[in-house]
């Protein structure tokens, strides 16, 4: 039986292993940036704690964060042959 011309002799998925294990580690960073984010609560709420607004979680988490967000989208993207 024949097959008709076009269907491809070796389909292949569109992502590869490659693109999988990106997609972990990006989900992994995003992971890490959101644990940066976390923490700097004050145990009263009478007093306010200034570790709130700290440059890890003002500044560094958000950043790590977005990296894990274009992360993903380059591994969805990404074409290995």
């Amino acid at each position: 039986m024949k097959r008709p011309n076009n269907t491809p002799d070796n389909p292949r998925l569109p992502l590869t292993r490659r693109n999988y294990i990106l997609l972990a580690v990006g989900f992994a960073v995003i992971v890490l940036g959101f644990v940066l984010m976390t923490g700097g609560g004050s145990d009263s709420p009478d007093e306010f704690d200034y570790a709130m607004f700290s440059w890890r979680r003002i500044t560094l988490a958000p950043i790590v964060t977005v990296g894990g967000f274009v992360l993903e989208i380059y591994a969805i993207l990404k074409r290995y042959e």
